[in-house]
C-alpha cells in the first residue's frame, strides 16, 4: 500500500511540474498556430487583435499574483494597488521623454525609485491595520490619481493619458505589426512575476507573513516583528505591480488615467476573489477570466439586438462592470473557495474514500496553494 502511495505521489509530482511547463511552451507557441475559439477571442490566435487581447490578460494576470502577495499571503485588503501599476507606466514614460534614456536603462531607474516609493508609502500605511489600512491606501491612490488627471507639470497627458515615446524604444516593440513580440514580452512578465510570487510566499518573510494574517499578536508573542514582515510582502507586491505597469505602458503605446483609479484595484480584488483568495493559480485563472469576460461583455452591450431589448434588460446588458459585480456577489456567496477552491473539491471528491490516514497523506502530497484552498474550503 506504502509502495503504491508513493508511487502516485511521485506521478502527480511530475504531473505538476510539466503541465505548467507545456502550458507555457503552448502559450509561446499561439502565434504561429491558427487557432480560433469563437465567442471567446477576436479572431485567430496568429492575430494582432487576440495576440493584444491576450498578452493583456497575462498582464493583469501577473497584477494580480501581486495583488495576491497582499491579500491571500499576508491578509492586506488595499484599495490602493493600482497607483503602484500606474506609477510603473508613467514614471517609466516619463523618465524615457525627460532624462533622454534607452528603455532598459530606464526600466532600472524606475524599478529602484518605484522600490524606495513602496516602501516609504508602505511604512506609512502599516502603522494601522484592518479598514483603516485599507482606507490610507485609498488615500494616498486618490491623490495619485489627482496628480495625474490633473497634470501640474504636463508631463502625463492629464485626462487624455501620456503617449509612449517611441523613439525611444526598439523597433521590435513598436507597431502593430509587432504584437507578437509584445506577446511573448508579456507571456515572459507573467512566468517572472509567477515566479517571484511563488518564491516570496514560500520564503520565510511569507511564512511569517501568512502566520501575521492568522493571529499577529502570537507572533509577536513569538518575538518576530510583524511590520518589517509586512512590509517586505508590500513592497515586493508593489514592486511587481510596478514591472507590470511599465509592460503595460508598451502594450498599449501608453497610459491613461484610469490604471490610478481605485476602480481598477477593485477590478484586481474581482479577479483574485473569483479565482480564490490565497491561490497563485487562482489568482492567474481570475483575472484571465476577468479580461475576456470583460471583452466579451464589452462586444455585447455594442450589439444592435441589446439596444432593442425593454429598459429592464437593455440596461443591465449595456453595463459590463453591473454584470461583473453580479458573477461577483454569486461566486462570494454560492463558491467562497473561487474557481481554485471549486476545483480542489472537485478533485477531493475524485480522490474520496479512503480513510483518514489516506486523507492526511494526500493532503501532504498537494502544494501550498492546494493545501491551502482544500483547508479553506473545508471551513465553515
Amino acid at each position: 500500500m506504502s509502495t503504491s502511495t508513493d508511487a502516485s505521489a511521485g506521478r502527480r509530482a511530475w504531473v505538476g511540474r510539466l503541465l505548467p511547463l507545456g502550458l507555457v511552451v503552448l502559450l509561446a507557441c499561439l502565434p504561429l498556430l491558427d487557432l480560433n475559439l469563437p465567442g471567446v477571442l477576436p479572431g485567430p490566435t496568429y492575430t494582432p487583435g487576440t495576440l493584444h487581447l491576450l498578452a493583456l490578460a497575462m498582464v493583469m494576470a501577473a497584477l494580480a499574483l501581486s495583488y495576491h502577495l497582499l491579500l491571500g499571503v499576508a491578509g492586506l485588503l488595499s484599495f490602493g494597488h493600482a497607483l503602484y501599476f500606474g506609477f510603473g507606466a508613467y514614471l517609466l514614460g516619463i523618465v524615457m521623454t525627460e532624462l533622454e534614456l534607452a528603455l532598459v536603462p530606464s526600466v532600472v531607474v524606475v524599478l529602484l525609485a518605484g522600490a524606495v516609493f513602496s516602501t516609504l508609502l508602505g511604512a506609512i500605511s502599516l502603522r494601522v491595520t484592518g479598514i483603516p489600512f485599507a482606507m490610507v491606501t485609498l488615500a494616498f491612490a486618490q491623490a495619485g490619481s489627482v496628480l495625474v488627471r490633473r497634470d501640474p507639470g504636463r508631463v502625463t497627458g492629464g485626462e487624455e493619458g501620456m503617449r509612449l515615446p517611441t523613439e525611444h524604444v526598439p523597433d521590435a516593440l513598436v507597431g502593430v505589426a509587432d504584437t507578437r513580440n509584445l506577446y511573448w514580452l508579456a507571456l515572459a512578465a507573467l512566468v517572472l512575476a509567477f515566479g517571484l510570487t511563488t518564491w516570496v510566499q514560500r520564503s520565510r518573510a511569507g511564512h511569517v507573513a501568512e502566520a501575521v494574517r492568522e493571529n499577529e499578536l502570537r507572533v509577536r508573542v513569538l518575538g518576530m516583528r510583524p511590520f518589517l514582515v509586512k512590509l517586505a510582502i508590500f513592497v515586493a507586491a508593489s514592486v511587481i505591480a510596478i514591472g507590470m505597469g511599465m509592460v503595460h505602458l508598451l502594450l498599449n503605446s501608453g497610459a491613461v488615467p484610469h490604471i490610478v483609479s481605485a476602480e481598477f484595484t477593485i477590478s484586481l480584488l474581482l479577479m483574485v476573489v473569483i479565482g480564490g483568495v490565497g491561490s497563485r493559480w487562482g489568482a492567474v485563472g481570475g483575472a484571465v477570466l476577468y479580461v475576456l469576460l470583460n471583452q466579451r461583455l464589452t462586444v455585447l452591450a455594442q450589439a444592435e439586438w441589446v439596444h432593442d431589448l425593454p429598459a429592464v434588460l437593455r440596461i443591465p446588458l449595456s453595463e459590463p462592470m453591473f454584470i461583473l459585480g453580479t458573477l461577483f456577489v454569486l461566486v462570494v456567496m454560492f463558491l467562497p473557495g473561487g474557481l481554485a477552491g471549486t476545483v480542489t473539491r472537485l478533485r477531493g471528491r475524485r480522490r474520496s474514500g479512503g480513510g483518514p490516514e489516506e486523507g492526511a497523506a494526500r493532503l501532504e502530497e498537494m502544494d501550498d496553494d492546494e493545501q491551502d484552498q482544500t483547508v479553506g474550503a473545508a471551513r465553515p
